[in-house]
This record gives structure tokens, C-alpha cells and sequence, in this order.
């Protein structure tokens, strides 16, 4: 995965695509475009090889406009296909963790961010009271294929926790919770945590 962090203090403009869900790095996600605005985007991104970011849209009934999360993950398209409904499906996988500084709307509606790119985690191995999670993605890959970074590594503390938090079935604001961690043993013990106090519907990943 590219370091996209080389100089902190820089800010970059990029395309946002708010969805009520979490996009983590390294995994896989399809998406449905139908409206214009987004397929000008994937056009747009296409044409530049760029990507764009995909930031959690927070729901929330007391708040009269819809609200975002100030991180999210950018996304790279990686296939194309026409649905059965005709419409663009899109295979996007996560890359760099980014922060939101700022945002502007385009006419058509499109929002632009000006983030700046969290750095990339440093590789350390899993801390040993969290050897159940590596045992538990080793038996869920063994099962079926996973959505996730295919150079997953279950002794490497970020790629198993980001992988396993791809695939949990976190509820979205439980999921912007370990995205936004940066210490990748923290983002295990929490979801260590999710898993022994939601055991059963945890384990059906």
C-alpha cells in the first residue's frame, strides 16, 4: 500500500463519496453508481487514475443536515462492470487513511475535501493476547474469500486488525471507531472487546 504521508503539513483537494458505511484500507468494496455527479467522479477519476475518499455519513434524526466523519479512507476503482439493473458497478479498494480539513460543494454537488493523509502505520507483530484473532481470520480465510487486502498478513498487527475489521459485522459508528485508531494492538483489544460482548453475531463474519 502507498505511503501517502511523505509531507504532513500538504493538503489535497480530493473528490468525496459520502455513504453510511466505513471503508477500511486494504479492503474490497462494490459500489452502484447511479447519480450523475458520481459518475462524473468516476469518470473524472478514471481519466486522472486518481481516487477518491470515502467518508462515513453519520444519520442522525436531531441534526437537520446530514453529517460526515472527519476521517476516512480513499478509495482506488479497480473494475468496472453493468449490473443487471444497467447501472455502474464499481469495485473500489481502500487505500490511505486521510483527515478532513475542509469542504466545498461543486455546482453539480459533488463535495471536495482538503485532507491531509494519516500516516501509515508501523509494522509490529500481534500482541499475544490478542493470538485468538489471528487464529479466527486464518479459519474465516480457510472458509471463503474475504473483501479484504489480498497480501493480509495474520502475524502483523495492522493488516490483522484492519482486516478483521473489514469483515466484522460492526455496526458504522462502532466501525469509524477502529478506523480511526492508530495504534493497531488498540484496534485489536477493541475488537477482542466487540466479539466477547456480542460473541454469537460476531462470529457469524
Amino acid at each position: 500500500m502507498t505511503d501517502r504521508s511523505e509531507d504532513p503539513d500538504a493538503l489535497e483537494r480530493i473528490p468525496l463519496f459520502p455513504l453510511p458505511m466505513v471503508l477500511f484500507p486494504g479492503a474490497l468494496m462494490p459500489l452502484r453508481i447511479f447519480e450523475q455527479r458520481y459518475l462524473d467522479m468516476v469518470r473524472e477519476c478514471t481519466r486522472n487514475n486518481s481516487g477518491f475518499g470515502v467518508i462515513r455519513l453519520e444519520q442522525n434524526k436531531d441534526q437537520p443536515r446530514a453529517q460526515h466523519a472527519a476521517i476516512g479512507t480513499e478509495a482506488q476503482i479497480e473494475d468496472f462492470s453493468t449490473l443487471d439493473d444497467g447501472l455502474l458497478g464499481i469495485d473500489c479498494r481502500g487505500c490511505s487513511r486521510f483527515r478532513i480539513h475542509r469542504t466545498i460543494a461543486r455546482d453539480d454537488g459533488l463535495l471536495f475535501g482538503e485532507v491531509d493523509w494519516l500516516a501509515e502505520e508501523e509494522r509490529q507483530p500481534v500482541a499475544a493476547e490478542y493470538g485468538a484473532l489471528q487464529s479466527l481470520l486464518q479459519q474465516i480465510m480457510q472458509q471463503k474469500e474475504l473483501p479484504i487486502d489480498p497480501d493480509t498478513d495474520p502475524g502483523e498487527a495492522s493488516s490483522l486488525s484492519m482486516a478483521l475489521a473489514a469483515i466484522l459485522p460492526m455496526d458504522d459508528a462502532q466501525a469509524q471507531v477502529a478506523l480511526e485508531m492508530n495504534n493497531p494492538n488498540q484496534r485489536l483489544g477493541y475488537l477482542m472487546a466487540l466479539i466477547e460482548s456480542n460473541n454469537d453475531r460476531m462470529l457469524e463474519a
